[in-house]
């Protein structure tokens, strides 16, 4: 683990001039911690059986009755260690499933504000549906994504419940139901985690760890979104080209994604991403949904097109630079076009702040002392957004990528390493018993 030499140095050189290591002054294990770890071991296979039955429940974001299925488990477990539980159903005009809180309000140490979501991103539709297993690896959709993270908040708790120093904690158990598309605006739909982020001091997220247990995440990039719309002047498509008609709508998108990817492509950590297109003489997209359908002839020039893509950033100033650039292109209309972009606000990025190099010194201790060793400052270019983005701004200090270890999420070969459940519920539960002390 390597030290920056601050918070507000240039974005070229985050993550990359980290020079000096940290110190880790960690207090050795003691015997509560030993009974800890012990707990959690105790409970691995308990996990594994867990996580098959939460990931064999489809809880796509469009599907809210899996989502308050999922919910309902982890309301049952966390409510049998003593949290006060709430289930929060959102407005019906967001269209999406609801959140889930759960708290338990003791007397010692800091307010531990624990961040997972209970949807994945494979809806009832796809192919990729059941949990299986091949040795120490687990498939299935979300067993990376988060349903492995979730687990490891709810089993890392169990431990300290186990070692009977669960009752004098403060925390907040946060899990919502729309993390992978989340309702808009998110002002409304993230309102509760703000508040649980403005009542806590110390964030922890628990999506999947990247690469293998040695890395750490203080920092995500954060994400907002895009809408292009063009309209064109319809015609015969002998005519196109020509002074009175011109290039039509499909063009002239055409030329505005050519021009984002030759002007604004390549600036560290920016990435921006058309995600779904429609052009033809008629469109009809909901991009609550994310579908639409185009209808179009090719002897008839195209008279309208959409694209929805969004923009990823490590800071506001990055955000806004980009929306300029992004902006100028589109105003260069083709003859006979006219365009407009639009932008909307979705998830805030957390910035590596010295708290979050703080809280990280804490949580590597806890590894070696643990027998897990050094962590590695994970590049944020290697993390998408995130829901602790949102309490980033209001919390001591946050720190991510708490889940166990898993590969190619989003896809239908998502799996996680199984033995990384029971490392990680360790770890954390270490961690949250020092913070708490």
């Amino acid at each position: 683990m390597r030290e920056r030499s601050g918070n507000r140095i240039a974005l070229a050189l985050l993550f990359v001039c980290l020079l000096a290591a940290l110190p880790t002054q960690a207090a050795s294990t003691d015997a509560t911690e030993a009974r800890i770890v012990e707990a959690v071991e105790t409970r691995s296979a308990e996990a594994i059986t867990a996580l098959e039955e939460l990931v064999n429940i489809n809880s796509g974001t469009m599907n809210p009755e899996g989502i308050r299925l999922v919910g309902a488990f982890f309301e049952r477990e966390l409510a049998a260690l003593g949290f006060t539980t709430r289930w929060i159903d959102q407005p019906p005009e967001l269209e999406r499933g609801g959140h889930l809180f759960a708290e338990v309000d003791g007397d010692r140490g800091k307010r531990i504000l624990m961040i997972g979501h209970l949807d994945t991103v494979f809806e009832p539709d796809s192919p990729f549906q059941r949990f299986r297993r091949e040795g120490d690896i687990g498939y299935g959709p979300g067993a990376e994504d988060m349903k492995g993270g979730n687990l490891v908040i709810l089993f890392a708790l169990k431990a300290l419940r186990d070692a009977g120093v669960l009752d004098s904690t403060r925390i907040i158990v946060a899990l919502t139901g729309d993390e992978e598309n989340p309702g808009k605006p998110v002002a409304v739909s993230r309102q509760d985690l703000v508040e649980a982020g403005r009542r806590s001091d110390i964030a922890l997220g628990f999506e999947a760890g990247v690469r293998d247990i040695h890395t750490a995440t203080i920092a995500r990039r954060g994400a907002s979104f895009w809408t292009l719309r063009v309209t064109a002047k319809p015609a015969h498509s002998s005519a196109i080209f020509d002074d009175s008609n011109g290039a039509g709508a499909i063009f002239e998108t055409s030329r505005i994604l050519d021009a984002f990817y030759a002007q604004i492509r390549g600036e560290q950590y920016l990435t921006f991403n058309p995600g779904v297109i429609l052009g033809g003489s008629s469109i009809d997209y909901d991009p609550q949904a994310n579908r639409g359908t185009a209808f179009g002839k090719t002897n008839v020039i195209a008279e309208t097109a959409v694209v929805h893509g969004d923009l990823r950033f490590l800071s506001e100033e990055q955000k806004e630079s980009a929306r300029e650039r992004m902006r100028a292109i589109v105003a260069l209309s083709l003859p006979g076009a006219e365009a407009e972009i639009s932008f909307e606000d979705g998830y805030p990025a957390m910035f590596p702040t010295q708290g979050n190099y703080d809280l990280l010194a804490q949580f590597e201790g806890v590894s070696r002392d643990l027998g897990f060793g050094e962590l590695e400052v994970l590049d944020p270019g290697e993390r998408g957004a995130a829901d602790i983005s949102f309490v980033a701004a209001d919390v001591e200090a946050g720190l991510a990528g708490l889940g166990p270890v898993g590969w190619k999420g989003h896809t239908v070969d998502e799996h996680i390493d199984l033995t990384t459940l029971s490392v990680n519920a360790k770890r954390v539960a270490v961690l949250i018993y020092r913070l708490t002390r």
